[in-house]
Order: structure tokens, then sequence, then C-alpha cells
């Protein structure tokens, strides 16, 4: 009997033994083997089922694809170049980026919100099926930017004032996501070419790029010297020298256009005087122009839309000569041009700046809501009275102005023109720039806020300019959302 005993207790200690190494195993361990590169045991799990969709106008322009291979699907996309900026890539071998990488555990299945039981599906490591990504974007304005780009190297972002939300962002040159889905020798190789390609396709200029704004700039300026009483009436005299020498120095500062010496606010403001706002920018000081730029949006480090935001600047620590250049978009400031959509947005929006977005509602695979974007963050950019003279500049631009190719017939639109200087002593052929914004003349708001950025450095650099390769292009954003319905934009 004792024998028995003791050979139950042997076989109890060896089966506790076991238990005991499971446990440790599987619960103590168990990160550090999900984590080990060698178990691939994660990645056939991921790839075992379709990944949820990213859609525009309710319609998919993602996929996923059956390959019979150990990782069983890989990500398709529809017109992959056009959405690229905003999709990203989904990738066996590189992982995701964008909207794929930030809405990624909705799309992979893992987002516990998707599963009933959640606790459960953790406990057997079950995936619920991917969910869907709706995001804010116009059909019509998303094409009509990324045609009228064309082969130029360049950046389109258009938003919705009242609202924050994202109608278009495009970045060319762009490149189809599609060929980085899989793991063979095609995806490295397309990996390596698309790094390697000097014009950047894969770089999206839109949100991560950012620019000398040039005179886009002004915008900012006479906003500052507005709300800060500098400028009490739009229509007198600037006392502003034609050419200014910067304060300190013995540089002048010139203008592109004739009649700039103390002109009005309005007239400076037509005929984009860098003399004029150079030196308002000195009169408003660094302080005021500092909260203003602020106001709008730049040196925020914490924009997402929801992936990152490449941060706007503008120069806190400057002298009386660095902040008149800066006043006038140059030295260094800085911007994305979504930041330049932000300040033509809050000008449309009566000086209130909504925070912008890209997704609208996540959904689970069989369409019932998860997520739903209610509103968000809203900072007043400037006073009402401001915003509104800057709506009345912004319109004299385009009726009167440097701005003339962006008018719609049957439409209020403001712009402003821009050309940045850029390189080592001005060299590098100037960005053109254009912002803007549009209100159909049945409609109680602006509906559409554009800003466009062209790098064409095949092109003569005296044919560049804000009004003549920027302005066409963001007039076909703009008649797109007008032509579109009004309500949710899509």
């Amino acid at each position: 009997m004792t024998r028995y005993i003791r050979l139950a207790a042997v076989f109890c200690a060896l089966l506790l033994a076991l238990l005991v190494n499971a446990t440790r195993v599987q619960v103590f361990q168990a990160g550090s083997y999900d984590d080990n590169p060698a178990n691939r045991r994660q990645d056939i799990a991921r790839y075992d089922h379709p990944r949820g969709d990213i859609l525009v106008g309710g319609v998919p322009v993602t996929g996923s694809t059956d390959t019979g291979e150990q990782l069983r699907y890989e990500r398709s996309y529809r017109n992959g170049p056009l959405y690229a900026p905003v999709t990203g890539f989904a990738s066996q071998e590189y992982g995701t980026a964008f909207l794929e990488h930030s809405e990624d555990a909705v799309l992979s299945g893992t987002d516990p919100m998707l599963s009933p039981f959640p606790l459960w599906n953790e406990l057997i490591r079950a995936r619920s099926p991917g969910g869907d990504v709706v995001t804010t974007l116009n059909r019509a304005a998303q094409q009509a930017a990324y045609s009228m780009l064309g082969r130029r190297k360049g950046a389109v972002t258009a938003i919705e004032p009242a609202t924050g939300r994202i109608l278009a962002l495009v970045s060319t040159p762009s490149y189809d996501p599609a060929v980085l889905s899989g793991n063979g020798s095609a995806v490295e190789r397309s990996w390596a070419r698309l790094n390697d390609d000097r014009d950047k396709p894969m770089l999206n200029r839109a949100v991560r790029q950012t620019y000398p704004p040039g005179s886009t700039f002004k915008v900012v300026t006479a906003a500052a010297a507005l709300d800060s009483g500098v400028i009490a009436d739009v229509d007198a005299p600037t006392d502003s020298p034609a050419p200014y020498r910067l304060p300190g120095t013995t540089t002048s500062l010139t203008n592109e256009s004739e009649g700039c010496e103390d002109a009005s606010l309005r007239a400076a403001f037509e005929w984009s005087c860098n003399t004029v706002f150079a030196r308002l920018g000195v009169d408003v000081g660094v302080d005021m122009m500092t909260a203003t730029a602020r106001n709008f949006g730049f040196n925020d480090t914490a924009l997402r839309i929801p992936f990152s935001v490449a941060q706007s600047t503008f120069d806190t620590s400057v002298d009386r000569a660095q902040l008149a250049l800066s006043s006038i978009g140059q030295y260094n400031t800085r911007a994305t041009p979504l930041q330049m959509a932000m300040v033509s947005a809050a000008v449309a929006n009566g000086g209130q700046l909504v925070s912008p977005y890209l997704v609208e509602d996540t959904t689970t695979a069989s369409g019932a809501a998860l997520t739903t974007t209610r509103s968000h963050p809203v900072r007043q950019a400037m006073y009402p009275a401001t915003a509104m003279r800057m709506q009345e500049l912004m319109e004299d631009v385009v009726r009167e102005g440097t701005g003339g190719n962006a008018a719609i017939p049957g439409a209020r639109v403001g712009g402003k023109t821009g050309t940045a200087q850029h390189g080592i002593g001005n060299s590098g052929v100037p960005y053109a720039w254009f912002v803007s914004w549009a209100q159909g003349y049945d409609d109680l708001e602006p509906r559409v806020a554009v800003a466009v950025v062209v790098e064409d450095g095949s092109a003569d650099r005296g044919d560049i300019s804000g009004g003549g390769m920027a302005a066409p292009i963001a007039r076909a954003v703009m008649e797109a959302v007008l032509n579109s319905p009004s309500e949710h934009s899509r």
C-alpha cells in the first residue's frame, strides 16, 4: 500500500510540476514568446481573415485578396495612388502607415469593442472580423485635387470650416500601396525603389512636409494687426516705406508690385505688399504675433487627424528684423498645407478654428456603430469682427487682385496668393501657394477652405506664382465641393 501511495505522490508531483510549468509559459512568459521574432503564430492569425475596409463616400477604397498562402490575406487598394496619403499602406513585411496604422485595431479585428465577449476572445486568442473606417473625404474634391496637381510635386488640403471635416487630402507624386502589401522579393524591391526615389512619393506632403508659407501667412499677420488695434481702418494709409529697411540692418525689403508705399491694409493685402506686412509684424510685436499664430495652430505639437501631423512653426525667439521676415511667411516660419487650410477655415468660420479630423465613424463588419465623431475642440483664432474684415480682404484678392484665377461664378470666394522663397540665398525655385474658401450663394455659411502648394522645379522661375499655378487647383476643388450635396459633403 505504501508503495502505491508513494507512486501516486510522485505522479501528483510530476503533474503539479507540469501545471506550474504550463502556467509559467502560458501566463508569465507569454509576452516574451509572443514577441519572439521566430514566433509566426501572431502573424498567421493576423492575416488569416480579411481586413476591414476604409470607406470614402460609403464606398470601400481598400479590400483583401486571398493568396492561399500561410499569411493568407493581403491588402488590396482601389485607386491606390489617389488615396495613399489617407490610407497609407498595410504591409505584411513593413507594417502600417496613416489610417491603416492609427485605425489598425479596428481594421484588424483586435479592438475589444468589436467583440461582445472581449475577455473570452482574449482568453482563447480569437479575433473578431475586422471593422470598417468611414472617412470624411469628399470623393469629387479628392479626385479634382489629384487630377489638377497631375505630375507636379505638391499637396492639397480641403476642410469644411464649420466642422473641421477634411474633405480632400492629396499629395503628389504618389504611389500604389498595393505594391507593399505582401512579403515576397517583389515587395522588397518596391520598398527599396520607393525609398530611393528622389521625388519621395511616400512622403505625405499635405501633413508631413512643412514649407515657408510666403505671402499666404499675411492672413495671420493681418488678423494680428486688426486684433491688436495696430490697424483700425483697413482703408487708411499704413505709413510703410517702400523699400523697407529691416530694423537694425542695412538690408532693404522690396515688393513685386508697384504702389506699396504707405498702402492701406486693403491694397497691401490685395497686391501682397511685402513692405507693409513686414512693418506691420514689427509694429504688432513678437508676443502678439506669436499668440495669434498659436491661435491658428502654429507651434502645436499634439495635432492628430487621427495620425500625427508635422508641427507648423512660428519662431518665438526673433529680433525685429527676423520678425519682419517671419511676418511675411519667410525666415523660420514653416507650415504644412493642412495648417494653411486651417488658417483659411478660421477666417471662413467667423474666427473660430475647429480642429480638423479625417475619420467620421468606425463600424463593425455588419455596419453597427463603434465610434462616431460628434464634435472637436474649437479655439478662437481671431475676433469675429476681424474675421469679417479678413473675409472682405480675401474676397478683394479674388475679385480685383492676384487671385482672380480662383473666381467661381455664382459663389463667394476669398483667397490669398503666395510665392515662397527658399534655399540658400533664396536660390531654390519658389513654391506657389494659394489659400482660399468658398460659399455658394444658396449656402448659409462657407462650405470649404482649401490650401494648395506646388513645388514645380521644372518651371521657369518667372512663371511661378500662387495665382497662376495654385489658384486654378483650388478653384477646381472648391467647385467640386460646392457641386456636392451639402450634408456631410460625401
